[in-house]
């Protein structure tokens, strides 16, 4: 090592020595004035890792079974004889002793609930509370209730409760966005059942009442098909399936689609039997096979044929769904996608590619190659496996 390389090291260690001495006589003169506020802020961290293991229940909303749920497991943690959850007018669970104060407690409520201490009178001279802290629990930015911690005496508890409550608030936030992201998905399945065409059951009956005459059990045949189909579509709960049930549905449609387009409509199907177990999003295909006879025959005076391919590849399933009809330019498909092609537009189309993207990643959104006048083919990917997800009984 050269003479300057070791007169730098010599430099670099000595401003260290007098930095840290700096630094420790500093903190030596500090560390007496800040050791109760130390103290208090590991109390604090203590308090709100325990509580976020405690308020687990209150992800399910804030009623009286979930807030008697987490008020059994916040009162050991937070060390308190008593404590109760409310909502904005009512205790909803009490724990532990001195239950003969919740009335007292509910005339602390105010509208809305506010942070406060209180004292507490009681004839009993054994009862173990005399003083109550009071912290309001919020939704949203709005008054959703109160955490109440009771104790002998006026102590850190207050400090415990608002931390506390702050922390059971996060929970119900996340509470009304599970309830949002729900609502939301429940929406989408209502739209795609929206999309099974009122002309669809309309030209269904009409096909179906043509055959009553002339071929009795033919007619009989179609109604059974089409009742098994709508009930499939229109059945409650369950937002997966296998794809040997989608298949299913689809060749029902696919029958009744027979029935009024006749020798119009030419569909093959190629499906790997190994593939049939697999579990997608509940009305994944209907929509898309759908589109291809809307593109097909609906827009089109020429023959229709549809070919519906399931094929294995390794870890995932492989879907196509291809027709001959009138395609679209490739700028439109993308609008229709985005959502900007009109409020009626490709709705079912957009809601599967919305589906996928959403339980398996965008990785996994339609891969859509049209053309006008060249037909469409779409082709999605669905894994064999993950986690958390399973296919419904059959209805």
């Amino acid at each position: 090592m050269t003479v300057l390389g070791t007169a730098a090291l010599v430099l670099a260690g000595l401003a260290l020595f007098v930095l840290g001495a700096a630094l420790g006589h500093g903190a030596a003169r500090r560390q007496q004035e800040h050791a109760v506020d130390a103290d208090g802020a590991r109390a604090l961290v203590h308090t709100l890792h325990t509580v976020a293991l405690a308020a687990a229940p209150l992800r399910a909303g804030l009623t009286p079974d979930t807030a008697r749920r987490a008020a059994r497991r916040l009162r050991p943690l937070l060390g308190a004889p008593a404590l109760a959850l409310t909502d904005t007018a009512a205790v909803l669970a009490w724990d532990g002793a001195a239950e003969h104060h919740r009335e007292h407690l509910t005339a602390q409520l105010t509208d809305p609930p506010r942070t406060r201490t209180f004292p507490l009178s009681c004839d009993d001279e054994d009862c173990p509370v005399r003083w109550g802290a009071l912290a309001p629990l919020t939704t949203d930015g709005r008054p959703a209730g109160a955490l109440a911690v009771f104790a002998a005496k006026e102590s850190a508890a207050h400090t415990r409760a608002v931390a506390a409550a702050r922390r059971l608030s996060l929970d119900l936030d996340l509470a009304d966005l599970d309830r949002a992201r729900v609502s939301a998905h429940q929406a989408e399945d209502r739209a795609l059942r929206a999309q099974i065409s009122p002309h669809f059951i309309y030209n269904s009956l009409a096909g179906i009442a043509s055959f009553v005459r002339t071929d009795p059990e033919r007619a009989r045949e179609l109604l059974q098909e089409f009742a098994d189909f709508t009930r499939y579509s229109f059945r409650r709960g369950g937002d997966f399936t296998t794809l040997a049930e989608e298949l299913r549905s689809i060749e029902q449609y696919l029958e009744l689609a027979r029935a009024r387009f006749g020798r119009r409509l030419e569909v093959t199907l190629r499906i790997a039997p190994e593939v049939l177990p697999v579990t997608l999003p509940f009305l994944c295909l209907q929509p898309l096979v759908e589109n291809a006879l809307k593109h097909g025959l609906e827009e089109s005076v020429e023959r229709s044929v549809v070919t519906i391919t399931a094929e294995d590849e390794g870890t995932e399933a492989r879907v196509v769904i291809e027709d001959n009809g009138v395609g679209m330019e490739p700028a439109r498909l993308r609008a229709i996608l985005r959502g900007t092609a009109g409020a009626a537009t490709g709705i079912g189309l957009r809601n599967v590619d919305r589906r996928l993207r959403r339980v398996y990643g965008d990785a996994y959104g339609l891969v859509i190659e049209t053309g006008v006048g060249a037909g469409t083919k779409i082709t999605l990917h669905v894994p064999k496996f993950r986690p958390g997800i399973q296919a419904s009984p059959p209805p």
